[in-house]
């Protein structure tokens, strides 16, 4: 996408898309935040007026059952999360002028005023349909708690809204064998009256709003396909129990999470207005009424473009509101090559990368990687402490290292009155235009190369002139003045172009360098005549001791995620000491059929099986990935441990262990009784 106007005085409201409030923040999320951030303080950096609102995404049914399963309210869940989001994201320097909850009044007021709006607009459409309902459970299921095949791609283990194989969307009744994520059973049919937004009467508006360029042309490609197979009426409600808001005039129907979350970055930023502003429903129309200056730019990931580049302008274009001006997709985030691991301790969460390493040595290496377009990335750490080490400690940092102490010592603090090599000065000023547009577009890396381009020129001028040389010549004494004051002002002018990247870093630079709070327009003034501060260490290199500990501690916090099989030699699993017959009596093996297997997302050992022991079912998580797939174990029978205690998981409840023996990887085997045996027998 080209470069925004980059004049002074620009009105911009900015969003990330908002986290989901049932669970924690981790390194593929925070890929999304510090790139926000960035542009944000590059913004405000340039003079500009940019806001940064987000929220909790915090309805839904996920919510509901977690907190029940807590035995706690969604109030205090969504709370409780909120506040450990906003810690995270703290921690990481991302500054948000306004963080806030969809579960709000603002919200919610919103919610109704654009319902309404669109249903007098004559773009809401109700239809009786047919959905999917546990029986056991005693509830219609949501989208993503039903699974199966997709009816396109034929890709297994899909959710009931969309395959993340073929990026089909579809309704979980259109699943092929499809199952509940909450009982494991195969869900009925049941007629329910829905709400449906009629999205295809906004065709050619999405159509002429793609061709303006407010989304990248890899997404613009991708909303081709879903326009040549036809633009769905989109439903919009959901019936209760379900933690939401109510759609007015409905009983027991309540808006689509996706309903509310996008409103959400406007409840955001009205509360944000009502903190902020003398005016803020002025303010507020300013900015979202049609026709409005201020920009809106919304930073997302890729797998959900289709709710932010196709749902989200058509409801605002219904409702009479303005349209964002773009919508910039993120790829997401691998460790080392792979997907994100939690048994190889690379699924990090914020927490715990911040109790080892500088928040800010991931903020540049993240720089270092993104570009504007939707490619993923990966954190390979080898090379994330190489490039930390080298680019931030061993050129940027390292130049002020090198000439504060010999003014310091030598001149009292005091810097030459004028530059001894102008023309370098002058290739670093001409240098940052070309900067600023890499910022303005998204361009990070390259920004980063070109900016690393400029302290490899400033440590090559101190390597050629070698003021610890000359200081020991009393003749040239003077020019070691002139020589650190060059080297610090070059030192000066990376700070500036890094500051959106590196905000504690250059807060410490700039009390070093006794100076206010850099601004861009600054790298067209040297510092001259002016007296620093002493120096103190203002980066300390990344240690391969703590990135082990941080991937031990990622392991250490899974561990009872882990389950145990039964393998190996003697040698290397003693036998444990002996028990009484009492005490083996006590353990209660039964048959269990098993009813349902499925994959366990972001585990790699486990598959979650929901088994039949003859009038109930039990829900357990096995380590047997390796060995067996899902779809051939549905229906056998195995034996399991029916009187284990139940284990809280990180994926859920296990209530109970199946037998399994062997030496592991796919010689692993579940124990077998005769397929005649009845699930709930006793094995004695």
């Amino acid at each position: 996408m080209s470069a925004q106007n980059t004049s002074s005085n620009r009105r911009i409201l900015v969003t990330s898309a908002l986290p989901y409030a049932n669970g924690d923040i981790h390194l593929g999320h925070l890929v999304e935040y510090i790139q926000t951030d960035i542009w944000v303080r590059f913004q405000n950096m340039r003079g500009n007026d940019c806001t940064y609102v987000c929220a909790d995404d915090a309805h839904g049914t996920p919510i509901m059952l977690r907190a029940k399963r807590e035995g706690i309210t969604e109030q205090e869940l969504i709370d409780r999360v909120n506040a450990d989001h906003q810690a995270d994201f703290a921690g990481f320097h991302v500054n948000f002028d306004q963080y806030y909850s969809t579960h709000s009044p603002e919200n919610e007021t919103f919610c109704q005023e654009i319902y309404t709006k669109l249903k007098d607009n004559g773009y809401i459409v109700t239809k009786t349909i047919k959905q999917a309902y546990d029986e056991q459970e005693g509830m219609f299921l949501p989208d993503r708690f039903v699974k199966g095949s997709c009816p396109k791609c034929k890709t297994e283990d899909q959710y009931g809204d969309n395959c993340e194989a073929c990026g089909t969307t579809y309704s979980p009744t259109d699943l092929i064998n499809p199952v509940s994520a909450l009982s494991g059973k195969p869900p009925i049919e049941r007629d329910s009256e829905h709400f449906f937004f009629k999205l295809g009467a906004f065709e050619d508006y999405l159509k002429a709003w793609i061709e303006k360029g407010s989304i990248q042309p890899e997404i613009a490609n991708k909303l081709q396909e879903w326009f040549e197979s036809g633009l769905q009426n989109w439903d919009i409600s959901r019936d209760a129990p379900y933690w939401g808001f109510q759609i007015p005039g409905a009983k027991d129907k309540y808006f689509y999470v996706w309903v509310d979350a996008p409103i959400g970055y406007m409840a955001s930023h009205k509360h944000w207005l009502t903190n902020n502003s003398d005016t803020p429903e002025e303010d507020f129309d300013q900015v979202w009424n049609q026709g409005s200056e201020t920009e809106l730019y919304h930073f997302i990931g890729k797998d959900i473009a289709y709710f932010h580049t196709l749902f989200w302008p058509a409801m605002l274009k219904g409702a009479g509101l303005r349209e964002p001006n773009g919508v910039f997709c993120h790829g997401f985030l691998t460790v080392n090559g792979a997907k994100m691991s939690k048994s190889r301790g690379t699924f990090i969460n914020a927490k715990t990368y911040l109790k080892h390493l500088n928040p800010e040595y991931l903020r540049y290496y993240f720089a270092a990687k993104l570009g504007n377009g939707v490619d993923d990335i990966d954190l390979n750490l080898e090379d994330f402490s190489q490039r930390v080490n080298s680019d931030l400690v061993g050129k940027v940092v390292n130049i002020a290292s090198r000439c504060a102490g010999f003014v310091n010592k030598r001149f009292d603090g005091k810097l030459s009155n004028e530059l001894s090599e102008p023309e370098l000065y002058q290739a670093f000023t001409d240098a940052s235009e070309s900067i600023i547009t890499r910022y303005e577009n998204r361009q990070y890396s390259q920004a980063m190369r070109e900016i690393m381009a400029l302290a490899d020129k400033a440590n090559q001028y101190i390597d050629d002139n070698k003021p610890w040389q000359m200081i020991k010549d009393d003749a040239l004494v003077d020019q070691v003045q002139d020589v650190c004051t060059m080297g610090l002002n070059c030192f000066r002018a990376l700070i500036i172009l890094l500051k959106p990247v590196l905000p504690e870093l250059s807060k410490h630079a700039e009390g070093f360098l006794n100076i206010d709070q850099l601004s861009f327009a600054d790298i067209h003034t040297p510092l001259l005549d002016h007296n620093i501060n002493k120096f103190k260490p203002l980066m300390t290199r990344v240690e391969a001791e703590s990135i082990e500990k941080m991937i031990e501690d990622s392991q250490e916090s899974l561990k009872e995620e882990d389950t145990q099989v039964v393998s190996g030699p003697l040698a290397d699993d003693p036998i444990a000491e002996t028990i009484s017959f009492d005490d083996f009596a006590k353990i209660d093996l039964r048959v269990a059929k098993i009813a349902n297997a499925e994959h366990v997302e972001g585990a790699d050992k486990l598959l979650q099986l929901t088994l039949d022991i003859g009038g109930e079912t039990r829900n357990v998580f096995a380590g047997i990935k390796s060995a067996y797939k899902p779809e051939d174990l549905i229906g056998k029978h195995t034996v399991m441990v029916a009187n284990l205690a139940p284990r809280k998981m990180r994926f859920g409840l296990s209530e109970g262990m199946v037998l399994a023996a062997g030496p592991g990887g796919e010689d692993l085997f579940i124990l077998e009784p005769h397929e005649g045996a009845l699930p709930g027998y006793k094995v004695k």
